[in-house]
C-alpha cells in the first residue's frame, strides 16, 4: 500500500508539474483541439472519434477532452481553460470567447455555384479517359503508392496529378474520396493572395502604394505597400512560433479579429530589409481586403464571385473570426480536386476556359524570388528556385500548409500535383516523392 501511495504522489507531482508549466499553453490547446474538431465534424462529415485519433494527435493537443454536438465543439484540458467553437452554414466554424454574443449576424456568402455539364476542370463532370503518350502510367501508379506506403509515418490521405489540365492519376486514403474537404492551413495564404492578382487585373489596386493604416503614418510603416505585404518583407515585427504563446498563436485562438494583431506591430526594419513569414501578414491583407468594399457582404462575397466558384472549387468554404474577417493565413477547406482546380488556374496564366482572371504576368510575380528568402519565397507562394528540392525542376512553386498540404504547379512539365496529409519533411519526403511522380512524365 505505501508503495502504491508513493506511485500516486510521484504521478500527481509530475501532472502537477507539467500543468504549471503548460498552464499559458492550455488556452492554446482547448482552443485548437475544440475549433479542428467543429470545422472537421460540421465540414466534412467525419466521425469524432476519427478527428481524436488522428487529426487532433499532436503532442499537447491530445490532452485536451473534446465533445461535440456537430454544430459546436467544446474542449478543455483536465477540467481547465475550456474553449468552445461554434459553426454556421456558409462561415465554417470559429472559436468564441466569453463575450460573444450569439445575436451577431455575419452576412453569408451569395455563391454562383453552377452545374455547366463540363468535364474537369472546368466542371465536374467525369473527363472522358484521355492517354498521353509521354506518361509512364505503371511508374505513376508507383510513384503514389509509395505516397501511402508505411503510413503510419507518411500519413499521406489524397494524391492527385493533373497534366495538360486531365487528371491523369489520384490516389485516396480509406475515409477520404474526391468529395472529402481538406483544410488546407496556409495554403489559404495563396489563395486570398490570388485576389489581390485580380483585383491588380480589374485596375481596382496598385501593389506599390502605400497601404497607411491610422498610425503608421508617424514612422516607417507609411513606406509599408501591398507588395513588401505579400512577400512577407514589411519590417514589422511577427513571432511565427506554434510552440508556445507567441503571435500566431494569440491571433489565431485567442483575438476575436485576426486581421489587426500585425498592424499594431511595431517596425523592426524598413521595407525589404528583412524577410519574415507571418501568418498575421495574411490576415492584415484579408482586412485590407475588406476595406476595399462598402459593405460586408460585398466582402464576404468576393472571394467566392471572383475566384472560388469562378473556377468551379465549389467545395471550398472560406471560414471567418468572430468579427466575420476571412481567416486567409489557415482556414480553407477544399477538396483535392478543387485544390487542383486553383493550381491549375496558375498554370494556364490566370486564364480559365477562355476567361482572364488575372494578367499572366502575376504568375511571374508570385513566383519571383523574394530578397532574404534564400529563394525560397515568392508573393505568398513557396518557390524552388534555390533547389530545396534538388531532384525537382526549379520552376517549380507551391501552396503549402502545415502537415504537408501541398499544391505544386511545374510549368515545365506542364503538371500539377496535390498531396494532402497529416505529415510532412522527413516524415513524408516531399523530393522523393515529386521526383518520382515526374519521372513518370517525359
Amino acid at each position: 500500500m505505501k508503495i502504491f501511495k508513493r506511485i500516486l504522489l510521484i504521478l500527481f507531482v509530475i501532472l502537477a508539474v507539467a500543468v504549471y508549466f503548460n498552464f499559458p499553453k492550455l488556452n492554446f490547446i482547448s482552443g485548437y483541439a475544440s475549433k479542428n474538431m467543429a470545422s472537421t465534424v460540421f465540414l466534412t462529415n467525419r466521425s469524432a472519434e476519427s478527428v481524436v485519433l488522428n487529426d487532433n494527435d499532436v503532442p499537447l493537443i491530445n490532452l485536451a477532452d473534446v465533445e461535440t454536438d456537430g454544430k459546436s465543439a467544446t474542449a478543455s484540458v483536465f477540467g481547465l481553460m475550456e474553449r468552445k467553437a461554434i459553426c454556421r452554414e456558409g462561415l465554417g466554424c470559429t472559436l468564441v470567447n466569453k463575450d460573444y454574443d450569439p445575436n451577431t449576424k455575419i452576412p453569408v456568402p451569395q455563391r454562383l455555384i453552377n452545374d455547366n455539364n463540363l468535364a474537369f476542370p472546368y466542371g465536374d463532370k467525369e473527363a472522358k479517359d484521355t492517354v498521353f503518350a509521354n506518361v509512364d502510367y505503371d511508374q505513376l501508379q508507383k510513384a503514389m503508392d509509395q505516397a501511402f506506403t508505411n503510413n503510419e509515418v507518411q500519413k499521406t490521405r489524397t494524391v492527385l496529378v493533373a497534366h495538360k489540365n486531365h487528371i491523369i492519376g489520384e490516389k485516396y486514403l480509406d475515409g477520404f474520396s474526391k468529395d472529402t474537404p481538406i483544410l488546407g492551413w496556409s495554403m489559404t495564404k495563396s489563395v486570398l493572395a490570388t485576389l489581390y492578382g485580380i483585383l491588380e487585373h480589374e485596375g481596382k489596386l496598385d501593389l506599390n502604394k502605400p497601404v497607411l493604416l491610422a498610425g503608421w503614418e508617424k514612422d516607417d510603416r507609411k513606406k509599408i505597400t501591398l507588395n513588401h505585404l505579400l512577400r512577407m518583407q514589411s519590417g514589422l515585427a511577427w513571432d511565427e512560433d506554434y510552440t508556445s504563446i507567441s503571435d500566431v498563436t494569440r491571433m489565431l485562438f485567442m483575438d476575436p479579429d485576426m486581421t489587426k494583431a500585425q498592424g499594431e506591430k511595431e517596425a523592426i526594419a524598413a521595407p525589404t530589409e528583412v524577410w519574415n513569414y507571418s501568418s498575421g501578414t495574411t490576415n492584415l491583407l484579408s482586412g485590407i481586403l475588406r476595406k476595399q468594399f462598402k459593405t460586408h457582404q460585398e466582402y464576404i462575397n468576393y472571394p467566392y464571385q471572383a475566384l472560388i466558384d469562378k473556377i468551379g472549387m465549389s467545395s471550398m468554404l472560406m471560414e471567418t473570426d468572430m468579427k466575420g474577417n476571412f481567416v486567409g493565413s489557415s482556414y480553407a477547406w477544399a477538396n483535392t480536386r478543387d485544390w487542383a482546380k486553383f493550381g491549375l488556374l496558375y498554370l494556364n496564366k490566370g486564364n480559365w476556359n477562355g476567361e482572364q482572371l488575372f494578367d499572366s504576368s502575376w504568375v511571374s510575380y508570385v513566383s519571383e524570388p523574394t530578397i532574404l528568402s534564400d529563394g525560397t519565397y515568392g508573393g505568398h507562394f513557396w518557390l524552388n528556385a534555390n533547389g530545396k528540392y534538388p531532384d525537382v525542376p526549379r520552376d517549380l512553386y507551391s501552396a503549402n500548409g502545415y502537415q504537408g498540404q501541398r499544391v505544386f504547379i511545374v510549368p515545365s512539365k506542364d503538371v500539377v500535383v496535390v498531396r494532402t496529409g497529416l505529415a510532412e519533411d522527413p516524415d513524408f519526403d516531399i523530393n522523393l516523392f515529386l521526383k518520382n511522380v515526374l519521372a513518370a512524365i517525359k
